[in-house]
């Protein structure tokens, strides 16, 4: 039996302190996909604690890894994996499942597994994963909802994406790296954890160059070697307490940071009357006015990311006149205005585009988190709104946040978990 637990949290609270970002979520699951191409063990550090990591490491057991945890730090033994078809009911929790798809096709030539799950929203295709295992020369097939990939060798070719996907370039990144010849991606997403990824396979032994730009280009090798490896610091975690900060009219610094990776959403900040001060690992957010209006596209690093607009939009529907958010990576992205129409946001959806005029203030409810970055909205929305607000389908929030109301906690929410 699942326990479902609720948020309770008491609003109009401003937040101050400091807190310290976890590691990278989306970094450390195709890290641990990583892990499974090396010959000897390894050691990843600043692994978030978090729902999604202890699906991927059941994931990955399930194929024959040994997986321990200490603390933050995962050791993954790759020495017993082997190219077995992971059970649909840990598959079917995660779109990040998908990694093991191009792990165990480079390391065995072969691989199987249900259809991903994940966060509802929208239709998010693997066309482009399998694109990429059909350039490198595997033949892939459906069959009753399980994707099979196989081939006698993969060959270096060059792979164009039709749409920036990261998962799709970690894929074929994974895939590609004992393959015969060179592997070149092009129109390759440039997000950190791409950079990240690619980083601790180089550090394995692989042959990679151009992480970070739209080309990448992936010398096949021999073999690799198990590694110690430290995870980015999360990005969108930075963000959404930073966001936070703005909203509550607060002080906040987010400490553990890389700065370079949050600069569309210090920009955005900025743009709306929130002073950001940066430092060499750390971001301060402070301001004590009711913010301006701006207007945000999302877009592929480095535009502003698509799992921030959420939390953004919590901030907007605060500020002086009408913003607008334009969604371009997912559609049906915009679910969650509905529960935060609950709460006092002013808000109507054109398609792909949402108008938000801003109010004076909002108002606690009752809202279910719909999605994990919807649920972190309403946790901003729960912090400075007027009254209780309780924030069900905990379980959302939970897969991509370590400690949410700890943290918030820390800087002087009022927030409890039921």
């Amino acid at each position: 039996m699942i326990l479902l637990s609720s948020l309770i949290i008491k609003g109009r609270k401003s937040l101050r302190g400091s807190v310290r970002i976890s590691g990278a979520k989306n970094s450390v699951l195709a890290l641990m996909a990583g892990a499974l191409l090396a010959d000897s063990p390894s050691v990843i550090e600043n692994v978030p604690l978090i729902s999604d990591v202890m699906v991927m490491a059941d994931l990955i057991k399930s194929v024959g890894a040994r997986v321990e945890f200490k603390g933050n730090k995962i050791f993954i033994d790759p020495s017993f994996v082997g190219p077995y078809e992971p059970p649909y009911d840990i598959v079917k929790k995660m779109r990040a499942s998908y990694y093991l798809l191009g792990a165990l096709l480079g390391k065995f030539k072969k691989a199987s597994i249900s259809l991903p799950g994940g966060c509802n929203i929208g239709v998010r295709p693997i066309d482009q994963h399998i694109k990429g295992f059909e350039t490198l020369g595997a033949k892939v097939s459906i069959e009753h909802g399980v994707i099979k990939v196989e081939t006698p060798k993969l060959i270096g070719s060059p792979v164009y994406l039709d749409v920036v996907s990261v998962g799709a370039t970690i894929n074929i990144m994974l895939s590609s790296v004992f393959a015969e010849g060179t592997t070149v991606i092009e129109n390759a997403a440039k997000e950190p954890h791409i950079v990240d990824v690619a980083n601790f396979l180089n550090a394995m032994g692989a042959n990679i160059k151009g992480a970070g730009t739209d080309v990448i280009k992936i010398k096949g090798v021999k073999r690799l070697e198990g590694i110690v490896h430290t995870a980015i610091p999360d990005q969108i975690e930075a963000g959404t307490f930073m966001i936070a900060g703005a909203a509550s009219m607060g002080d906040v610094t987010v400490l553990d940071v890389i700065p370079k990776h949050l600069e569309s959403v210090t920009a955005k900040l900025r743009e709306a009357g929130v002073h950001v001060e940066e430092g060499e690992d750390y971001i301060r957010v402070k301001t004590e006015e009711r913010p301006k209006r701006v207007d945000i596209k999302t877009l592929p690093y480095p535009g502003f990311p698509t799992d921030l607009q959420q939390p953004m939009a919590v901030l907007l529907s605060l500020a002086e006149g009408t913003s607008i958010i334009t969604e371009n990576i997912w559609e049906n992205r915009f679910k969650y205005l509905d529960e935060l129409k609950r709460m006092g946001v002013c808000a109507k959806v054109e398609g792909r585009t949402a108008i938000i005029e801003g109010v004076e203030k909002l108002y606690g409810a009752t809202v279910n988190a719909t999605d994990l970055r919807a649920g972190a909205a309403m946790v901003i929305a729960g912090i400075v709104a007027e009254g209780e607000t309780e924030v069900v389908g905990v379980e959302h929030i939970d897969r991509g946040y370590e400690n949410i109301e700890m943290k918030f906690k820390s800087l002087g929410a009022e927030i409890k978990r039921i």
